[in-house]
C-alpha cells in the first residue's frame, strides 16, 4: 500500500464512518477516535507497511531490494525483517552517543521586555469553556476534564480569530463533583502573581527531584522568576524520605512545591500534559514560561533562556527537534516497536491524521515549514501570545482525545493551524537538540518496582 492509497482508504474510512455518525459518537461518547468502533486494519499489517516503505526509502526506491507487501512468499518477507533491516532499535555496548553544543547566551539580562515589544505578534481574543453538561451519551468512564468538544467545535477552535474554544479545567454542572487538577487557594495565589515561569511535574513517584542549579542562577532570575515543581501526594511523601521535603514556605530550593489534589486522569502521563501544555491557564497573569522535563535539570539562567530563543530569534514558541527522528511515520514505529501505547489506538490517531492532510516530513523540500516534523518536547520556551496559546490548547486537546503520545500530534497541530490561518503567522522555533542538553542535564527517569507477588 502507497501513501497515497493509504490516505484515500482512510479517507473513504472516515467518510462513510462519518456518514452513519460512528465518527461523531465515538468523539463524543468515548473520547475520541480512539475509542471508536469500525473496522481497522490489523495493527502488525499496518506496520509491517510502514516499515516496508520506509526501509524503500533508505535503500533508494530498488522495490527489488526487499521482498513485496503483497508477495505470497512470507517466508521471504519474514527472514527480510529478522536479518535486522527493520524492526527493533539497534541494541548492543555501542550506542549513539548525543552530547550538548556551545550556545551564544547574553551577558546578564537583568531586564524583562514585553511580547508586543519583541514583535508584532498575531493578535486576537480567546476565551476557554469553563463548564457545561455531560452529553447524555458520555462514556462515563471518561474524564470530563478537557471538556466534551464536539467535531465541530475542535474544526472551529484552529482558526486564530476572537473564540471561547476547550483548553482544559472544564467544569460539570453545579453540584457535579470537581474535574480534576484541584489546587490550594494559596497555591493559586501565589501563581497568580507570576510573569516569568519555569514548572515540571512529578506524578506518581515517577521520578526524582532535580533541583535547578541554582549557582548558575542570576539574582534577577532568583527574584523574578517563579520555579514550580506540580506533585500529588505520592510523590511528595516520596520526595520527602529522599531528604527533599519542603520548608515552611513549601520551597525545596528554588522549587516551588505544589501539591495538586484529585489528579484528572488515570494515565499519568496524561495527567502531565496539563502544566505542560496550560501554563498559561495555571498562571494567568504570566507573559513567559519555561517547561522542564522531571528527568531534566536545568543549568542555565532562565531569562538567558529566554532571551536567546525567544527574543532573540523573535519568536513566540520554541522547542527542540528530536535527536534522532524527523517524520511521524518512524515515530509512530517507534512508540509500537517499544510498546509506548496501544498499537491499535496509535494506528486510529495516524489514520485520522493522514486523512486530514498529514504527509511524510520532506527533508529536501523547499517548503517546509519546520525543520523537522518530531520535537524532543522535554524543553518548551514560550511567549504568552495569543497565537501561542492557541498552539498549546490545541496540542493539549488532541492528547486528551487521542493518545498521549505528544511528539505523535505536534506536526499535525502545527501544520493545520498554518493552514487554517495563511494569513496569521505562528513564529516558532524549532532548535538543535544539542543545544536542549547545554540548558539542562539529562538524568534516567525513577524505575519503578513492581508491586510485590503473593501467594506461593
Amino acid at each position: 500500500m502507497n501513501e497515497a492509497s493509504a490516505a484515500l482508504e482512510s479517507s473513504q474510512i472516515l467518510q462513510v464512518a462519518r456518514s452513519s455518525n460512528k465518527v461523531s459518537d465515538s468523539f463524543e461518547e468515548g473520547g475520541g477516535l480512539a475509542a471508536g468502533n469500525f473496522d481497522m486494519q490489523d495493527s502488525r499489517k499496518v506496520t509491517m507497511e510502514m516499515e516496508i516503505s520506509l526501509v524503500h526509502e533508505e535503500i533508494g526506491g530498488n522495490s527489488s531490494s526487499f521482498p513485496s507487501s503483497n508477495s505470497s512468499n512470507k517466508i521471504e518477507r519474514q527472514n527480510f525483517f529478522r536479518a535486522g533491516f527493520v524492526g527493533k532499535p539497534p541494541g548492543g555496548k555501542h550506542r549513539k552517543q548525543y552530547l550538548p553544543c556551545p550556545v551564544e547566551f547574553a551577558e546578564a539580562v537583568d531586564y524583562f521586555m514585553e511580547p508586543d515589544l519583541v514583535r508584532n505578534f498575531t493578535q486576537f481574543s480567546l476565551g476557554y469553556v469553563n463548564s457545561e453538561e455531560r452529553p447524555p451519551k458520555m462514556n462515563s468512564s471518561r474524564s470530563g476534564f478537557g471538556g466534551h468538544q464536539t467535531m465541530e467545535q475542535r474544526e472551529n477552535s484552529f482558526y486564530a480569530s476572537n473564540q471561547t474554544l476547550h483548553c482544559g479545567f472544564v467544569k460539570g454542572p453545579p453540584g457535579s463533583p470537581s474535574t480534576g487538577f484541584d489546587l490550594d487557594d494559596n497555591d493559586k495565589a501565589y501563581m497568580s502573581k507570576c510573569i516569568v515561569v519555569v514548572s515540571s511535574c512529578i506524578f506518581g513517584s515517577s521520578d526524582f527531584l532535580r533541583r535547578p542549579a541554582s549557582k548558575n542562577m542570576s539574582e534577577f532570575a532568583k527574584e523574578n522568576v517563579c520555579f514550580v515543581m506540580f506533585v500529588d501526594d505520592q510523590t511528595l511523601e516520596k520526595i520527602s524520605s529522599e531528604g527533599n521535603k519542603p520548608d515552611g514556605r513549601g520551597y525545596v530550593g528554588l522549587w516551588k512545591v505544589v501539591v495538586v489534589k484529585n489528579l484528572p486522569y488515570s494515565d499519568m502521563r496524561r495527567t502531565g500534559k496539563v502544566p505542560k501544555f496550560l501554563s498559561h491557564r495555571l498562571f494567568p497573569s504570566s507573559r513567559y514560561s519555561i517547561w522542564v522535563d522531571s528527568k531534566l535539570r536545568l543549568v542555565v539562567d532562565p531569562m538567558h533562556i529566554i532571551e536567546h530563543f525567544l527574543w532573540r530569534n523573535k519568536s513566540e514558541f520554541a522547542i527542540s527537534k528530536h535527536y534522532d527522528r524527523q517524520c511521524v511515520w518512524e515515530e509512530v514505529l517507534q512508540n509500537k516497536r517499544l510498546n509506548k501505547y496501544s498499537h491499535r489506538e496509535i494506528d486510529r490517531q495516524f489514520y485520522f491524521y493522514r486523512s486530514d492532510g498529514l504527509t511524510k516530513f520532506d527533508t529536501l523540500g523547499p517548503n517546509t515549514p519546520l525543520p523537522s516534523y518530531v520535537p524532543e518536547g522535554s524543553f518548551i520556551i514560550r511567549a504568552h501570545t495569543p497565537m501561542s496559546n492557541l498552539f498549546s490548547c490545541l496540542w493539549f486537546n488532541e492528547v486528551e482525545r487521542f493518545t498521549s503520545r505528544d511528539q505523535l500530534s505536534f506536526a499535525y497541530t502545527y501544520l493545520k493551524l498554518r493552514r487554517s490561518n495563511p494569513d496569521k503567522p505562528f513564529y516558532l522555533n524549532m532548535f538543535e537538540d544539542c543545544e536542549r542538553r547545554t540548558l539542562a542535564k539529562l538524568f534516567r527517569h525513577r524505575v519503578l518496582q513492581p508491586p510485590p507477588t503473593t501467594g506461593p
